[in-house]
C-alpha cells in the first residue's frame, strides 16, 4: 500500500508542477478525512490540482460553478412528480461524489453556501425531509479568489470551521514556471487520459492505517497549548476552537505517514499548525493596522511554545 502511494505522489508531482507542498497538504487532508479551501488568483492550476488527484485516486469527481444565483437544490438535489408513474421522484445533485469542486465558494449567497454544511460534517444530505447518507469517501475542495471581492459573500466563520485546511496558492519559481511552459507548448504535460493508482476501496484500507498512527501524550499537550496560546495572545482577537486542536492532531497523523512514520513528532504539528489555524482566528485590529499576516503571528506563536522533548 505505501509503495502505492508513494507512485500516487510521484505521478501527481508530474502532472503538477511547482505546488509540491500543497500537493501533499491535499492529500494529507484527505487522508484525515477533511476538506480544504483553496485560495489563489485564477490561471494557478486549482482545478487541475482536484481533478488529478481525483483520477489518481479511482474516484468520482463533480464540479460546482458557484454563482449568485446558485440555488441549494443545485448542490443537494431535489424531488421532481414524476407524471408518467404519478409518483414524486428523487434527482441527486452533484453533491453525491467521491471529490466535489465548490468552484468560487463566496460567489454564491450564504444560505447556498449552508447547503454544504451538512454534507462536510455528517457525510448526509436532506432532501425534502428525506436523509441520504453520501459516499464514505467525500472531500470537499472550495476555491475562492483573493483579489477580486465585488458580488461576493464572505464564508461565514461557522463555514470556514469545518475546513481542515486553508491553502495559499501562489506562482512557481521562474524555472517551475518555465517548465510548465514548455510542456504545454510542446503537448508533453501529460494532459492525455489519466490511470488510476488505486481504487476507493484500497484508499479506504490506507485511511485505516492512518488510524492507527500514534499521538504520544506529550504531543496532545504540545498541540493543545498551541491552539489555547491562540486563545491568549493579544495579537489574536478570537482564537481557534477545540475543532483546531482536532484537525491539528488528525492532519499530524496524516503528515506523519505520508512521511513513513506510524507516530506523530512535534514537527509534524508544526508543519500542519499554519494551514489548519490560518482561517480559524482573526487577528486584533491593531495588528491588522500594522500589516502583520495571520501566518506570521502563527509562526510566532507556535516558535513560542516550548517544543516537548
Amino acid at each position: 500500500m505505501k509503495e502505492e502511494l508513494q507512485n500516487l505522489i510521484e505521478k501527481y508531482e508530474e502532472r503538477i508542477l511547482g505546488q509540491s507542498l500543497n500537493l501533499k497538504l491535499l492529500l494529507s487532508a484527505i487522508l484525515a478525512d477533511g476538506h480544504v479551501l483553496l485560495e489563489g488568483v485564477p490561471g494557478t492550476g486549482k482545478t487541475q490540482m482536484v481533478k488529478t488527484l481525483a483520477g489518481l485516486l479511482g474516484g468520482r469527481f463533480n464540479r460546482i460553478q458557484f454563482t449568485p444565483d446558485l440555488l441549494p437544490s443545485d448542490i443537494t438535489g431535489s424531488t421532481i412528480y414524476n407524471m408518467k408513474d404519478s409518483t414524486f421522484e428523487t434527482i441527486k445533485g452533484p453533491v453525491f461524489t467521491n471529490i466535489l469542486l465548490a468552484d468560487e465558494i463566496n460567489r454564491t449567497p450564504a444560505k447556498t453556501q449552508a447547503a454544504l454544511l451538512e454534507a462536510m460534517e455528517e457525510k448526509q444530505v436532506t432532501i425534502q425531509g428525506e436523509t441520504y447518507q453520501l459516499s464514505e469517501v467525500f472531500f470537499v475542495v472550495a476555491t475562492q479568489n483573493p483579489i477580486e471581492f465585488e458580488g461576493t459573500y464572505p464564508l461565514p466563520e461557522a463555514q470556514q470551521d469545518r475546513f481542515l485546511f486553508k491553502l495559499y496558492i501562489d506562482f512557481p519559481s521562474f524555472e517551475e514556471e518555465k517548465n510548465v511552459l514548455h510542456q504545454v507548448i510542446e503537448n508533453k504535460n501529460g494532459s492525455g487520459p489519466l490511470s488510476a493508482i488505486m481504487n476507493m476501496e484500497e484508499f479506504i484500507a490506507l485511511k485505516e492505517e492512518i488510524s492507527r498512527v500514534t499521538v504520544g501524550d506529550n504531543v496532545m499537550d504540545y498541540i493543545m497549548r498551541i491552539v489555547r496560546k491562540t486563545r491568549e495572545a493579544e495579537s489574536i482577537r478570537f482564537g481557534a476552537s477545540t475543532r483546531a486542536a482536532i484537525s491539528i492532531g488528525r492532519a499530524a497523523k496524516s503528515w506523519a505517514y505520508l512521511s513513513g512514520r506510524d507516530y506523530v513528532t512535534p514537527d509534524d504539528v508544526k508543519m500542519v499548525s499554519k494551514p489548519s489555524l490560518r482561517h480559524r482566528i482573526q487577528l486584533s485590529p491593531h495588528i491588522e493596522l500594522e500589516g502583520a499576516s495571520v501566518d506570521q503571528i502563527i509562526e510566532e506563536l507556535v516558535g513560542s511554545v516550548p517544543v516537548p522533548r
